[in-house]
């Protein structure tokens, strides 16, 4: 057999460029826009625990959606709390930062001001706020860096009534809905998910206390109003108005009185502080100190069933105490 060199040549060429087309096209896709967006990671981050148990459920077996706590879940309420250059930094890479809101966040607006692209969600939108009223030290100053108007600040606890946290799942949920609307319809059946076994606990716990007598109670701070109006429990007393900052003495003996004029039988502290006050209370009155957790902080691993467990928990302690 003959070999024609022209055919040779011809069939070469025709597999150079074959094979140079393929590559080609592979390189193309690698570097498709559509295909890398695609493989972006949406970053939720949480101002802390309540809203991050919450955002997990809603945000529960979507691809792509990852959801961070900012602060460390032991961290609680955040009266006080100072931004740190590594909490920046998660904000930095976050899309969607979920707050509770109600001036729970309010040290965060000039930050959030210098991220224009991050998309805020505010837990308690549209929800009837109750208000604190003003408290005012023995010398008949306000407390240093705590301004009050008139008629007192509004009590940004709302999670901790059953049915506040409800609601502010139900917001979370529709407002991710909307900064992400590729995700929308996972939300929204996360969050008719979630919402549907926190009904089923708020009706175990409203028909569990319903019957019971005795409602007057000290708590031991301003956490509780949204749980005691859900519960129609009376709130006779708090031990410290602002948390971390213990009774003086007079205050101490004005508790005290409360307590022995009312003959209130449970005192309520928190696990997140020292329930020495509450304790000095109850050896002068002969009151019994229970403890009943807003669900403020958490352990690490973010439990998502964490808010149901601590209510389950609160419910019990309260069965005990108002029996």
């Amino acid at each position: 057999m003959k070999f024609n060199p022209v055919r040779i040549m011809t069939v070469v060429v025709a597999i150079f460029l074959m094979l140079t087309a393929c590559g080609q096209g592979k390189k193309a896709v690698s570097q498709n826009p559509t295909a890398a967006k695609e493989g972006k990671t949406v970053t939720i981050v949480t101002s802390f625990y309540p809203m991050y148990i919450f955002t997990k459920n809603i945000a529960k077996d979507i691809p792509g959606v990852q959801v961070v706590n900012m602060t460390e879940p032991q961290t609680g309420c955040l009266h006080d709390y100072q931004l740190k250059p590594a909490d920046m930094k998660v904000l930095e890479q976050a899309k969607i930062l979920v707050s509770n809101g109600a001036d729970m966040e309010s040290f965060m607006d000039k930050v959030i001001q210098q991220l224009p692209n991050l998309k805020i969600v505010e837990a308690s939108k549209g929800m009837e706020l109750l208000k604190e009223e003003a408290h005012d030290q023995e010398d008949g100053h306000k407390e240093e860096g705590k301004e009050h108007d008139a008629e007192g600040a509004f009590n940004p606890h709302v999670w901790v009534s059953i049915s506040g946290a409800i609601q502010e799942v139900k917001n979370i949920g529709e407002q991710l809905a909307v900064h992400d609307p590729a995700n929308a319809v996972k939300y929204r059946s996360n969050t008719e998910e979630y919402v549907k076994r926190l009904e089923v606990q708020k009706g175990k716990m409203h028909s569990a206390l319903k019957d019971i007598k005795t409602r007057d109670i000290v708590t031991f701070h301003e956490a509780f109003p949204y749980f005691a109006k859900e519960f129609n429990l009376n709130i006779v007393s708090v031990v410290e108005r602002e948390p971390g900052s213990e009774p003086s003495a007079g205050e101490l003996a004005d508790l005290i009185k409360t307590v022995k004029d009312t003959k209130v039988k449970a005192l309520f502290a928190e696990p997140q502080y020292s329930a020495k006050a509450a304790e000095t209370i109850a050896r002068e009155t002969g009151a019994k100190v229970y403890i009943l957790d807003p669900v403020a902080t958490g352990p690490k691993d973010g439990d998502p069933e964490a808010y149901i467990k601590a209510m389950d928990k609160n419910l019990e302690v309260l069965l005990e105490a108002l029996k």
